[in-house]
């Protein structure tokens, strides 16, 4: 499997290269220096070999220069990923990503079948990986679904808000072969911010990389229950909510607090 490079990760391979071809380059010119001082009068430095090395050093000094200029490239990338993905906020999307924050009592998440199914089961996994809670999908035809998760524990335990969870899918045919399933997390994209370089989106409990956005959608704007409404403004009221909402979308580090 081929791993994704970051700009962070591209940054410091080049910080550590200009490095090393720094302390080499100095070390060059003074091994340079030296031999053209003890040089035998009678026997002087190759003229041609003389040029061969001026140029390996004119070769390096221009490989720094262009360390910086890709130090800088990358940086002004960097910032460029932040101003494209804030035009993300406010948009309703859909990303495949299954982990999120229990908040208020609840986790939601969505659900893919690629066709009818005879069982479909779900399973909820905390951060350590262990299953907190299981049972059947609430609905097994083909198409996307909405789960929302209580914080109940299979057990009757009630978990606290504030932790991160998994949901698993497993669906079978009628005939016990496997039905191609998928999580999902769908909805309103509140924030936008930069974690090692990679741009992330915050919808609802979830931070998500924009590369696992599948759609976006800027009609309407989506509830948490698996429907897209249309925003109206028929009083002041809803506009100053629509306004507190844009307000606090501009806040996207709420969750790494």
């Amino acid at each position: 499997m081929v791993d994704a490079v970051t700009t962070a990760q591209s940054t410091n391979r080049i910080n550590s290269g200009k490095t090393m071809m720094a302390s080499n380059f100095e070390t060059f010119l003074s091994l340079l220096t030296a031999q053209l001082k003890n040089q035998d009068p009678l026997s002087p430095v190759d003229s041609n070999q003389f040029t061969a090395q001026l140029t390996q050093m004119a070769g390096v000094e221009q490989q720094l220069l262009t360390n910086d200029l890709l130090t800088s490239l990358l940086a002004a990338q960097g910032g460029n990923g932040l101003t494209g993905a804030a035009n993300y906020i406010g948009k309703t999307a859909t990303a495949a990503f299954a982990t999120t924050k229990l908040q208020d009592g609840a986790a939601r998440w969505s659900y893919e079948l690629g066709a009818d199914a005879a069982s479909a089961q779900l399973q909820v996994l905390d951060s350590s990986g262990r299953v907190v809670w299981s049972g059947d999908a609430p609905d097994r035809t083909e198409g996307t679904h909405d789960f929302v998760w209580d914080g109940k524990t299979t057990g009757g335990g009630q978990m606290d808000d504030g932790g991160v969870y998994t949901l698993k899918i497993t669906a079978k045919s009628g005939s016990g072969a496997d039905v191609d399933a998928q999580v999902l997390i769908r909805g309103r994209i509140t924030g936008v911010e930069l974690y090692d370089g990679q741009p992330y989106a915050t919808i609802g409990g979830s931070i998500i990389p924009l590369s696992q956005l599948i759609a976006l959608d800027e009609t309407g704007v989506f509830d948490g229950l698996g429907d897209a409404s249309t925003p109206t403004t028929g009083d002041d009221g809803e506009s100053e909510s629509l306004l507190a909402s844009v307000a606090s979308a501009l806040n996207p580090l709420k969750l790494l607090s």
